[in-house]
């Protein structure tokens, strides 16, 4: 760490510039000179309160380790184990991880610019589509609030504001909805490839849960009716909030086939009721982030049914059900409920299926010529 000076027109400035770790530095201007006035301490120092404004803001205020200025690195590790107290997917502070340069991990917080961070971004659309570059934003941004939060040295909120704000028109490139013979295809295919794997996609596409639900399905979750099967499915507990552990630990009732609850019964036979309900093929859980570990054979059945991985994931079971659901004329708040969501986010995502499945209730309310009478009556030529 160095103490540097920078000459201006009136008052010079004082700028610290340190390490970060990586082969470069930082730098960071901690106030005016007193080349006209006298130090005040606060924003006109002297060269020796300029030292100590400069071991602060890279030290941090004791001079130890404990309280230096947060690093991105650190702030996504703060991220981590807010995450986990919280009873929170943790891998949304590890995925920025693996596409942030360690120059950025390097930096602290409070340094990070709008222009830096945007480059980074715009950088990643050669990578993944616009919908997961957004998503992934979305982690990093909680871990820098968290770490503003927790350090009022942090006064550039604006930064990752605007250079990570969404990109427009990402949310319905992803909305992909299968026909009911292509859902189908869809599960033997899954089936053919992997026992485990085809329940796991049948589950999916039958009650058209979110991955990340249905595999923490419990035993106790399965109600094998020989009439009225139906499973208690785990809420998502989708949007934050300091009560998520126990929104996550919310059921709610989703209806099934029979064909598919005698399959169910038979991968539970023999297992304790707080057992997962869905396993691997090697007899071990799908964790909280299953698609690390289909992704791959998910690629081969899209592949295998004619259609393009990088356009079908396995969410397109979940979209086909709603539509399907929506076609069938059930009403908006049921289909909602049914799955887990929100009657805004259903009328947001699927407008266009919605126009078309009131189509023949609004046309009963189409105006209707006026029937024919007697007196207007025309006979026509034989």
């Amino acid at each position: 760490m160095s103490l540097l000076y920078r000459r201006n027109r009136t008052h010079g400035t004082w700028v610290v510039k340190a390490s970060n770790g990586h082969g470069t530095y930082w730098t960071k201007a901690v106030g005016f000179a007193d080349d006209y006035d006298d130090s005040n301490g606060n924003d006109v120092l002297d060269f020796f309160q300029a030292q100590d404004a400069a071991k602060r803001l890279a030290r941090g205020g004791s001079g130890t380790s404990d309280s230096a200025p947060a690093t991105v690195d650190a702030a996504l590790t703060a991220y981590e184990a807010d995450l986990k107290a919280r009873a929170s997917n943790p891998y949304n502070a590890q995925w920025p991880r693996n596409h942030l340069t360690k120059v950025l991990l390097a930096k602290p917080v409070a340094l990070l610019t709008s222009t830096e961070l945007q480059k980074w971004r715009d950088g990643l659309l050669t990578k993944m589509a616009p919908s997961t570059i957004n998503r992934l934003a979305g982690c990093l941004c909680a871990a820098l609030e968290l770490a503003a939060r927790h350090d009022q040295r942090v006064k550039n909120k604006r930064s990752w504001d605007v250079g990570l704000a969404g990109l427009p028109d990402a949310q319905e490139a992803r909305n992909v909805v299968l026909s009911d013979q292509k859902v189908r295809e869809f599960v033997a295919h899954a089936y053919a490839l992997n026992d485990k794997l085809g329940l796991l996609v049948d589950t999916l596409a039958i009650t058209g849960a979110r991955p990340s639900q249905a595999v923490r399905l419990r035993v106790a979750d399965l109600d094998a009716h020989p009439v009225r099967p139906k499973l208690s499915m785990p809420k998502s507990a989708k949007g934050g909030g300091r009560n998520r552990a126990k929104k996550r630990n919310e059921r709610y009732s989703v209806p099934m086939t029979a064909q598919l609850a005698a399959k169910l019964r038979e991968a539970a036979k023999g297992r304790a009721d707080d057992a997962p309900l869905l396993l691997q093929s090697d007899g071990s859980p799908w964790g909280d982030n299953p698609g690390q570990t289909y992704h791959r054979q998910i690629d081969k059945v899209v592949t295998a049914i004619g259609l393009d991985p990088d356009a079908v994931t396995i969410y397109a079971l979940r979209h086909s059900s709603i539509v399907r659901s929506l076609l069938m004329n059930i009403p908006i708040r049921v289909v909602a409920s049914l799955h887990n969501t929100s009657v805004g986010m259903i009328e947001r995502t699927y407008s266009k299926y919605i126009t078309e499945y009131s189509d023949d209730i609004s046309r009963k309310a189409l105006l209707q010529d006026e029937p024919a009478t007697a007196d207007n009556v025309v006979a026509l030529a034989r």
